[in-house]
């Protein structure tokens, strides 16, 4: 399996980077963990003419804490998943990080190549989905911030522009009476999600005043599940409410089924997981 050839370049800074996307159009592809790009190379399932690596770009990386969590798009799974940052104020990030793929993997990838690339099956889409997350990119007009609501359109496509750079990722930082968790049904080999659901809650007065719950690995894309959320908003967050939340994970929802489960197998492990993650949510929240 060798690659088609093509020109390689190694900027030193976002700008410069931006500015090899714009002389060399769409055949152009950045290069960060490299862990989808290169087998589809490999296999030629994509052949770009040129790549442009942003691995070594020093202002991609790192984890910072103030009003919110902000990690470059070149920080990686196992340094999310050690970060005692990201532990103490969205400890969900670190869980979901250390679920992905094996440590090999973690080691490598970087969490702005999983969510511009947008895997149908990706874990942590559906996190940034659960925790109102904002991405920021940059091209030759400066910089915009994407909320995750508006980022992600369809199967392996965002709302981010051929010609932008996605180059950090704010979440917020999780207080008194929050909670969020991040279940999945894992493929054994590979550990993509054949089902994931993540989860935030919010209680005040023992009422669940906010909820966003989201699905990844079972259709096209990560979604939000709003028949879940307005069954938990206003409710105590029991026994029966969590029931009856789960079981309205998946309305409307479409559903692939591929060699590893049937659509109908993944929309009744939909229910199964996000009572899990709802449940876990919730007694974070009433730590």
């Amino acid at each position: 399996m060798i690659p088609a050839s093509f020109d390689y370049f190694a900027p030193k800074s976002v700008t410069e980077a931006v500015n090899l996307l714009q002389q060399h159009g769409e055949d152009a592809k950045i290069l960060a963990g490299g862990h989808s790009l290169l087998p589809a190379m490999k296999l030629r399932l994509a052949q770009p003419t040129t790549l442009i690596d942003i691995s070594t770009i020093a202002e991609l990386k790192g984890i910072s804490s103030g009003s919110g969590l902000t990690i470059g798009a070149g920080t990686t799974y196992h340094t999310i998943a050690t970060s005692a940052d990201v532990l103490k104020h969205c400890a969900v990030l670190a869980e979901c990080a250390n679920q992905i793929g094996d440590i090999q993997v973690r080691n490598r990838g970087t969490i702005g190549g999983a969510i511009a690339h947008a895997d149908p099956a990706a874990d942590l889409p559906a996190v940034v989905l659960a925790l109102n997350a904002t991405v920021t990119v940059q091209g030759l007009n400066g910089s915009r911030d994407i909320s995750a609501d508006e980022l992600f359109v369809s199967i392996f496509t965002t709302a981010i522009e051929p010609s932008e750079i996605l180059t950090k990722i704010t979440v917020p930082v999780l207080g008194a009476g929050e909670g969020a968790a991040y279940a999945k049904l894992r493929h054994p080999a590979s550990r993509y999600a054949i089902v994931g659901v993540a989860a935030y809650v919010k209680l005040d007065g023992g009422k669940v005043v906010a909820a966003r719950v989201a699905v990844t690995g079972a259709g096209p894309m990560a979604v939000r599940q709003p028949a879940t959320e307005a069954a938990l908003i206003g409710s105590d967050g029991g026994d029966a409410a969590v029931a009856a939340a789960a079981e309205a994970a998946g309305e409307g929802n479409e559903y692939l089924g591929d060699i590893h489960a049937s659509a109908e197998y993944r929309q009744a492990m939909v229910k199964v997981y996000a009572k899990r993650a709802i449940s876990d949510a919730l007694v974070r929240a009433r730590a």
